[in-house]
């Protein structure tokens, strides 16, 4: 049996939608179990922010290579893709230089005997992806612990770490599948720069190809609020949209003592903060959820003056595409009545962010039953639509997927932890589910 691979245990519970199935290959050892957990440490003490993961595509590029694969880079020059095929993988050595080449682990080309043949080669099946998004958040890491960020004000503070070793683990792991002639179908890691940048770097992802010749894509996503060994799952959508504002008042200032003569901008900031969001939950349907929440506002520096300039930034949420579609035009008109309302001139700055994860129903039960195989179908819970936002979303434009929500809070711990968060952590088994969960997605998937 190969060191990354664990003998067959007994046979598991996987009742539901899955039914009653053996044991799947595919999990942990102890060995790389550890590996693992210090390959984490060292992402959470050397964070960087999105689209400047240089140490951090190359720690996995190196990792992956170590083991036989062809990761590529992606043109932006972090992030990287690796294909990994059932047919077993290539040697190493003598493997090509091409950039533009299949990642190792591609079927070899036809025998002399088939390129002769007039019958046309058969389509190669679509391949499953497995995606981890890779970059840090620009925050302080507050925690107590041996491997506390080395950067400051950079912290991974969201769990990407856990992401991006839970796909390199299922990876490794996969691979070594192959090898056994023990994988059935194709199956791409995707390591994806900037999730943390709207409009997030899924859409520049797309825009090189990652999702050539893939026909679903999976992920997860830590979530302190469930137990570890456990996942959240719900098909339709399980995120919301989120798009980025900023908002420059202007007008003529002057004496507090004498307001009449100007355009108050502070007085029209005020209104703006607190008068807008009420607008505009009068504007869309209830059931949306639209939801404009500031962030920044900034005006004057004299207690005595009325400034000429006061700036506003927020993010607007929502909770269904329909709406999301409409939002720019009903945040504009809001914006521009209310400054009017004020005399204020208006410079409106709408940032397009992210619309909904709307997960797929048979990737989310494809999930489910993965889930179910390794644990049982107790450790499968039903989760509620956060108003998070997740740039995931944009590969669902284009073909089916679904993300779950990986279990990171130690069992027992009732503490109130959040995502974006300098204290945030993640109960490290956490990887070991999300490597099994994932391992067992590939040998589960049905095309």
């Amino acid at each position: 049996m190969n060191e990354l691979l664990s003998p067959a245990a007994p046979e598991v519970d996987a009742r539901g939608a899955a039914g009653v199935l053996p044991e799947l290959p595919g999990r942990l050892t102890e060995s790389l179990r550890r590996e693992l957990i210090a390959f984490r440490r060292d992402l959470h003490m050397h964070p960087e922010l999105g689209n400047q993961e240089f140490r951090t595509t190359t720690a996995i590029k190196t990792r992956l290579e170590r083991a036989g694969l062809r990761p590529r880079v992606l043109a932006m020059g972090t992030g990287l893709i690796c294909d990994i095929h059932p047919e077993g993988l290539q040697e190493a050595e003598g493997a090509g230089d091409d950039p533009g080449a299949a990642a190792q682990g591609a079927p070899p080309g036809p025998t002399t005997a088939q390129a002769q043949s007039p019958a046309a080669p058969a389509a190669p099946p679509p391949m499953l992806a497995l995606r981890a998004d890779i970059d840090a958040l620009p925050i302080p890491d507050t925690k107590e612990v041996p491997y506390r960020s080395t950067v400051p004000g950079r912290a991974h503070a969201c769990g990407h770490d856990v992401h991006t070793t839970v796909v390199l683990g299922a990876g490794l792991v996969l691979a070594e599948l192959a090898r056994a002639g023990a994988l059935p179908r194709p199956v791409r890691l995707l390591f994806q720069p900037a999730e943390e940048v709207l409009p997030g770097g899924a859409a520049d992802a797309v825009d090189c190809g990652v999702l050539d010749g893939v026909g679903s894509i999976l992920a997860v996503h830590c979530d302190p609020r469930v137990d570890v060994g456990r996942i959240g799952l719900r098909a339709g959508p399980i995120t919301s949209a989120c798009d980025r504002l900023e908002v420059v008042l202007s007008g003529a200032g002057g004496h507090t003592a004498r307001p009449h003569l100007t355009t108050d901008l502070v007085t029209a900031a005020a209104k703006l903060v607190t008068e807008a969001p009420a607008l505009l939950a009068r504007r869309a349907d209830a059931r949306s959820g639209l939801s404009l929440t500031w962030g920044r506002i900034e005006s004057g520096h004299a207690p005595n003056v009325i400034p000429q300039r006061a700036e506003l930034s927020g993010t607007l949420r929502c909770l269904d595409l329909p709406t999301w579609r409409e939002a720019p035009d009903l945040v504009h008109a809001a914006i521009d009545e209310l400054a009017t309302l004020h005399r204020a001139k208006c410079e409106l700055t709408y940032v397009r962010g992210v619309p909904p994860v709307v997960n797929e129903p048979s990737a989310t039960a494809l999930l489910r039953e993965a889930m179910a195989a390794r644990s049982g179908a107790a450790s499968v819970e039903t989760t509620e639509q956060s108003l998070g936002g997740e740039d995931f979303s944009w590969y669902l434009e284009h073909v089916p997927g679904a993300m779950a929500r990986l279990g990171v809070r130690p069992v027992g711990d009732r503490r109130s932890r959040d995502l974006h968060q300098g204290d945030f952590d993640a109960d490290e088994s956490a990887i070991t589910t999300g490597v099994e969960l994932f391992t067992a997605a590939a040998l589960l998937h049905r095309p």
